[in-house]
């Protein structure tokens, strides 16, 4: 593994993608102003976007302790913006902030930097208002826009951009990382690298928080545990209740922050009336917290039925004889049960189930039916 220094030392196995960013930082010929940062969920897509931010910010490329570097990695630095939604959708006023913004020459750095970690988020409207903004920046600005893949950005945008592909890091490589940054003891921390599939944030979450690992440990449970119709409709509301619970944990407190600073904001005491001019506002912040906990919730479902997909991939690596290292290192025994009372056709057939569910979620299938629909296929048939 080529070790990487600096503000690049948390680019997770991606020496082979750093490459062009140095060079742009080195020599002035290979810069563009337009990049798109593309790799699967984990691959450290916006650790990236915010290493090459300090690099340009930094005036000994990216020295990773100089105060332009430590900002602009914190996301504090004045030049340097990074939108990274919470909402289902990036809407068309933040991204006409974000233009405006483009035009303006930087405050204190070197150039003027937008990072949009979720470009993939962006409706074909949304895109086409950002184009000319990217097709003639001003000379010191730079748009680093961040993506699963090049098709999840419309076409006109990824033309018009330099495009550095990421890759799944290997397990050891974000092992290593949790070990050096966060102090977790090596066999922890390489199986939480595993069972997040390589996911650097995931993983750390993992390995930081028992509980996290606990309910992961209850999702993997169902494969087991469903043996009838009943079974399965239990199972698929127990996990939306667990997601709807996971939301409103993750959003209550800071929804009602954001509700006493926006009645603060309009001179509203506690417990007063809202004037009938000031409701638009206030509906406004509801709507935009709302498409939040819709966002988060639907994050968490994914991240279940990805989480159940691994261990149906790793049922398979144990029916077939393959050599290849389980990603669920922990639950061996419930794999070789589940393996050894089932046949091949049936793990096939409940990891297409669970790419179904995954599918209609995406497409905004309400998650109770999408949910039962897919427990129910993980019976055991015959």
């Amino acid at each position: 593994m080529t070790t990487l220094a600096g503000v690049w030392a948390e680019t997770v196995g991606q020496a082979h993608a750093v490459g062009p960013l140095r060079a742009a930082i080195d020599d002035p010929s290979a810069m563009t102003h337009a990049w798109l940062i593309t790799g699967p969920p984990g691959s450290g897509r916006s650790n990236a976007a915010r290493a090459f931010a300090a690099a340009l910010q930094c005036e000994r490329g990216g020295c990773g302790e100089c105060r332009e570097c430590t900002t602009a990695l914190a996301g504090t630095h004045a030049d340097v913006k990074v939108v990274a939604t919470e909402k289902v959708t990036i809407a068309i006023s933040e991204v006409r902030e974000l233009i405006t913004l483009a035009q303006s020459t930087p405050s204190q750095g070197r150039w003027r930097v937008i990072i949009v970690e979720d470009a993939d988020r962006m409706a074909e409207r949304t895109s086409n208002v950002l184009l000319k903004s990217i097709e003639e920046p001003p000379p010191r600005t730079v748009w680093l826009l961040c993506a699963p893949s090049p098709q999840d950005v419309a076409v006109t945008i990824r033309s018009r951009c330099r495009i550095v592909p990421l890759r799944t890091p290997d397990p050891e490589d974000v092992a290593r990382l949790l070990e050096t940054r966060d102090g977790i003891a090596p066999d922890l921390a390489l199986e939480c690298a595993r069972a997040a599939q390589s996911h650097i944030g995931v993983a750390r979450r993992l390995a930081r928080d028992p509980e996290a690992r606990a309910r992961r440990a209850q999702v993997l449970a169902l494969a087991t545990e469903i043996r009838g119709v009943g079974d399965a409709i239990l199972a698929a509301a127990d996990l939306v209740e667990v997601a709807d619970a996971d939301a409103k944990a993750a959003t209550e407190e800071r929804d009602a922050a954001e509700k006493v600073a926006l009645m603060q904001t309009l001179g509203v005491e506690e417990g007063a009336r809202v004037a009938p001019a000031l409701r638009a506002q206030l509906r406004q912040l509801e709507e935009d917290q709302k498409r939040r906990a819709t966002r988060h919730k639907r994050d968490v479902l994914d991240r279940a039925i990805t989480d159940l997909m691994s261990l149906y991939r790793d049922v398979a690596v144990a029916q077939t004889g393959a050599t290849v290292t389980l990603v669920n290192t922990a639950h061996d025994g419930r794999i070789r049960d589940l393996a050894a009372r089932t046949a091949l056709a049936d793990t096939m057939r409940c990891l297409d189930a669970l790419g179904t569910a995954r599918e209609r979620l995406a497409g905004n299938v309400a998650p109770l039916l999408a949910l039962e629909a897919m427990m129910l296929d993980l019976r055991p048939r015959g």
